[in-house]
């Protein structure tokens, strides 16, 4: 993953290849969706339609929560492939540490799938810390990601913590609250201060911070590159302050 590249796309409810072709001609180098997403075939399309070599992207998707015993794991990630139209992943995720997860079993099976190349990385979504751990145990791979909800009413700085400690990524999804940005008075303040959006001021404080990637969706030309560009916002040290104090515990898709 290019570390210049703060703000991927997350493309949860896209459902036209045209989405993704835009993205990509708009600079959005990391694309990510999942198989409980049921769009892969479409982000697949939208790659295919795209002039980009290959290796140029950065393709993430998910094995959901019935798929991840080890078995399942192997036929699953072949379906997910098939239908990216992609000879490998960038990142394969375990969706959640739930249904069939077991960690001796299923997290050996993705090491086997990066064995034979079939995905370059492996990455856990919405890990405790303490299940981050035990995750480590029984991975010969590195963890390179663990993709977690962050937004100003939701803050889960422990895992950003755990990602900068060990040098691996967190990636914030559902950056933007969900749509409620607009309704956060400490964001309101600091986009009426700049001069721009609640997204752009939620966008620019997440990426100013080390081993963090945003990856909103966007479906529209003008909120794609809305959010492409609010990574170049530079907010005052008194801003980041003001959000990092914000002192409320909203999670919107909680475990």
């Amino acid at each position: 993953m290019d570390e210049r590249q703060t703000v991927g796309l997350g493309t949860m409810g896209i459902d036209d290849p045209p989405t993704i072709e835009t993205a990509i001609d708009l600079g959005y180098r990391h694309l990510d969706t999942a198989q409980i997403y049921d769009n892969e075939a479409v982000v697949g399309q939208g790659i295919e339609r795209s002039t980009l070599d290959r290796d140029e992207l950065f393709v993430a998707t998910k094995v959901w929560i019935d798929k991840l015993a080890p078995q399942n794991v192997e036929k699953s990630t072949a379906a997910s492939l098939d239908r990216l139209g992609l000879e490998y992943a960038d990142l394969l995720y375990v969706h959640r540490p739930r249904g069939d997860y077991d960690p001796a079993e299923t997290l050996p099976a993705f090491d086997e799938l990066r064995e034979r190349g079939e995905i370059e990385h492996v990455g856990v979504s919405n890990f405790t810390v303490d299940q981050l751990e035990t995750a480590r145990d029984h991975l010969e791979a590195p963890i390179f990601a663990n993709q977690v909800e962050y937004h100003p009413l939701y803050q889960p700085t422990d895992a950003l913590a755990d990602a900068q400690a060990h040098d691996s990524y967190l990636v914030a999804y559902s950056p933007l609250a969900n749509g409620r940005a607009g309704d956060i008075p400490e964001v309101v303040e600091i986009a009426e201060k700049h001069d721009v959006t609640p997204q752009a001021v939620c966008l620019a404080w997440l990426t100013a911070k080390d081993n963090l990637i945003a990856i909103p969706k966007a479906s529209s030309e003008a909120h794609l590159r809305a959010n492409r560009d609010a990574a170049d916002l530079t907010l005052d040290p008194e801003d980041h302050a003001a959000v990092d104090d914000i002192e409320r515990e909203d999670e919107i898709f909680p475990e």
